[in-house]
């Protein structure tokens, strides 16, 4: 069992948490975009409330520890890995309640290169328990704006968790795909699950526009995100996403290992 200590020292070791490579400059440009509504950074919510820059500047020092100095405006951001514990925390208690009620859940990355395997062995452990993990609309074509224009992509799975490719990059089932903020493929595997008359999940495990396009339509959604993702804490914080964890989502997918064995320790998942 990873201790609490331990985790803490991870975080910091890997640069999950603590100064994390996403820049300052960064983080503030998606404070701007997000204040004016950019859907490239509310990833599929619709906010209840005006938040201008100010406003998410100080909603993100109090959900991530960064600096709420207008004046910062350079440099490495920084995760209190204190929230960072503390939102795993929460993070593995939905994951218990979803399992005690064998609930139907779907996995959803934008980050696959980095996160698969962070969300496969969630989706494995809550499988071996009774949960259906839901893979609808497996091959579907999803047209996504991005800053090139218009992509085509297709929604896959790998081991029970979605994201997206681009078509003819590599076989389906392997674990190349490609980076996404868009709420779409969420839309489209709802839809399609819908239509089947199937189970529509009841928790939905990701980051962007998987949590978010979740969290919109009012279905409990959990999941990661960075200190230019704050479209999460938002829906956190207006009561849409259940928990929104603040860490680096795009460092080596080793560093991720040791938090799937606290989650599922936490969450009495351990197998």
């Amino acid at each position: 069992m990873l201790s609490t200590g331990a985790l803490r020292a991870h975080l910091l070791a890997a640069r999950l948490a603590g100064p994390v490579a996403t820049s300052r400059e960064v983080s503030l440009r998606s404070y701007r975009l997000f204040a004016a509504r950019d859907p490239r950074v509310t990833l599929g919510l619709d906010p209840g409330r005006v938040w201008g820059e100010r406003d998410l500047l100080r909603l993100m020092a109090d959900k991530c520890g960064v600096s709420d100095d207008p004046a910062h405006v350079s440099g490495p951001d920084v995760i209190d890995p204190e929230r960072t514990v503390a939102g795993l925390e929460a993070f593995a208690e939905r994951l218990s309640d979803a399992a005690v009620r064998r609930a139907p859940v779907l996995f959803g990355t934008g980050h696959p290169h980095r996160l698969l395997g962070f969300y496969a062995a969630l989706a494995d452990a809550l499988s071996a328990v009774g949960c259906t993990v839901l893979t609808p609309a497996q091959g579907r074509r999803i047209d996504i704006t991005t800053r090139f224009g218009v992509r085509t992509y297709h929604l896959d799975y790998v081991r029970g968790v979605a994201l997206v490719r681009e078509p003819g990059v590599r076989a389906p089932g392997g674990g190349t795909g490609a980076h996404t903020h868009s709420p779409l493929p969420l839309r489209v595997a709802l839809e399609a699950a819908a239509d089947a008359r199937g189970p529509l999940p009841e928790l939905v495990v990701g980051d962007h526009g998987w949590v978010c396009g979740a969290g919109q339509l009012g279905i409990e959604a959990i999941g990661l995100a960075d200190t230019d993702d704050p479209a999460l804490f938002v829906g956190e914080a207006e009561g849409r996403v259940a928990v929104a964890v603040p860490l680096d989502d795009a460092v080596r997918s080793a560093y991720y290992l040791p938090l799937t064995r606290y989650v599922l320790n936490r969450a009495c998942l351990s197998q």
